[in-house]
């Protein structure tokens, strides 16, 4: 493999080993690569997985803040807001999550889509919200549905458009 040569490239190369180390289940070294990464280029990316990874490990208080500064650096990348949601259920916050999910819902760069749907179905339904809980449901199979027509009809050449 070539060496690196700028900052982004750098950062992105700090990335790529730091998620590898993360699924190996390295989280220390994962944290250090994620923060080297930052250190070269700060993305919402890297602090969002750099939260991730302090979730992990039950560091739910440091995982927001990261999540926070991911906003701060990117406020459409929609990821950290649905995790900052989940983490706040952790805590057992669910109230504090919903206005966290519900900008998930919105952001403009966000993928998997349905995930905030599920998660607030699943507070609405621990309130006993059952209407609320079954349309979060319904939309999250409306995304969830909509994401594997289209990677089905990439494959298939006579796919149409429903």
């Amino acid at each position: 493999m070539e060496p690196a040569t700028t900052r982004v490239d750098r950062a992105l190369h700090f990335l790529r080993i730091a998620y590898e180390k993360q699924m190996e289940g390295d989280l220390q070294t994962a944290i250090q690569l994620y923060k080297a990464s930052i250190a070269e280029h700060p993305t919402a990316e890297a602090h969002t997985f750099l939260a991730w990874t302090y979730s992990f490990l039950g560091r739910f208080a440091e995982a927001i803040e990261e999540c926070k500064t991911a906003i701060e650096v990117d406020p459409d990348f929609g990821n950290p807001y649905n995790d900052i949601g989940s983490y706040l259920v952790h805590l057992d916050k669910p109230e504090e999550a919903i206005p966290w999910l519900e900008k998930a819902k919105t952001a403009p760069r966000y993928e998997p889509r349905h995930f905030p749907y599920l998660n607030l179905g699943r507070i609405y339904l621990k309130m006993g919200r059952v209407a609320e809980a079954a349309r979060e449901f319904e939309q999250a199979e409306f995304f969830k549905s909509a994401v594997e027509d289209s990677e089905a009809a990439e494959g298939d050449p006579e796919a149409t458009l429903h």
